[in-house]
């Protein structure tokens, strides 16, 4: 049979043993209350450091511009919802960012805010117009709709445009036409035509059932838009290559002045439309 034996403990070891605990206990509540206030401390500290008048954008020389190419600095500068002097810390990249894509041609925009010394970056890629665009319709109201349009062709406010970007020249490409009629096909024209070596001065396409492009030489009627339209760009390509090089025979010798139109609707059959009295002669 074992011996089983229980170790006896003392009154004045088991008074020892508390305050041991006693004093762990106080210990552990001081770091608890140091820890949160030296967090306290540092919350406040860095809320007045950037709450402090020493981080305030006091004009707009402490806002750099950059990316931009057609839009001035100036300009950018002039449309940001800042009120000078303000805080740095309440010039919110967000708001910035939903001014500038909606009040300028600009696609996107990317703000950072330094603190050494209080300074705002304000980073844009634009909206580059590649062509200029009007719609007749409000003629007979004596209001005729003038903008530009980007590659997507989405529309500039020609106005808004000059206003920001007053030095530069505007596209020499123009189209005519409802933008309802070409918006949803124009990135895939403009594509194809950037591409290619015809030089258009402008694009008409204010009936739907006959697109027309004009070179210097003459117009050419495509019939509606459709997915023959990269064939017809490139029959215009040799076509005019052919005329500049006097050796255009398609399908009889044309002088250039007695075309009234080019006719593409068959790209694979070009047809010169001469203007009333005009003849062609044979080879």
């Amino acid at each position: 049979m074992s011996d089983d034996r229980i170790t006896s403990v003392s009154p004045a070891q088991l008074r020892a043993r508390r305050r041991q605990l006693r004093r762990a206990r106080t210990l552990k509540s001081a770091r608890s209350l140091w820890q949160s206030l030296a967090v306290g401390l540092l919350a406040g500290g860095v809320f007045w450091a950037v709450a402090s008048p020493a981080w305030v954008v006091r004009d707009p020389q402490q806002v750099s511009v950059e990316g931009n190419e057609y839009l001035s600095s100036q300009a950018i500068r002039s449309l940001l919802p800042l009120s000078y002097p303000q805080a740095l810390w309440t010039a919110h990249p967000q708001a910035i960012a939903d001014r500038l894509e909606s009040q300028a041609p600009i696609e996107q925009v990317s703000v950072r805010r330094s603190l050494f010394p209080p300074h705002l970056t304000v980073e844009v890629r634009e909206r580059q117009p590649v062509a200029l665009a009007y719609d007749p319709a409000g003629v007979a109201a004596k209001t005729p709709k003038l903008g530009l349009l980007d590659e997507s062709g989405r529309w500039i406010p020609l106005d808004k445009y000059k206003a920001l970007a007053r030095d530069r020249t505007l596209p020499a490409l123009k189209v005519v036409g409802r933008p309802e009629h070409y918006s949803k096909n124009w990135p895939q024209v403009y594509q194809i035509l950037h591409r290619s070596d015809v030089v258009l001065s402008e694009i008409d396409w204010q009936d739907p059932g006959n697109l027309v492009l004009k070179t210097d030489l003459w117009a050419v009627h495509l019939g509606p838009y459709g997915p023959q339209f990269p064939e017809q760009v490139a029959a215009l390509a040799r076509i005019e290559d052919l005329a500049r090089s006097q050796q255009l025979q398609v399908p009889k010798t044309v002088s250039l002045g007695e075309v009234e139109y080019l006719d593409l609707k068959d790209p694979s059959a070009p047809y010169f439309q001469l203007k009333p009295g005009a003849k062609a002669n044979d080879n």
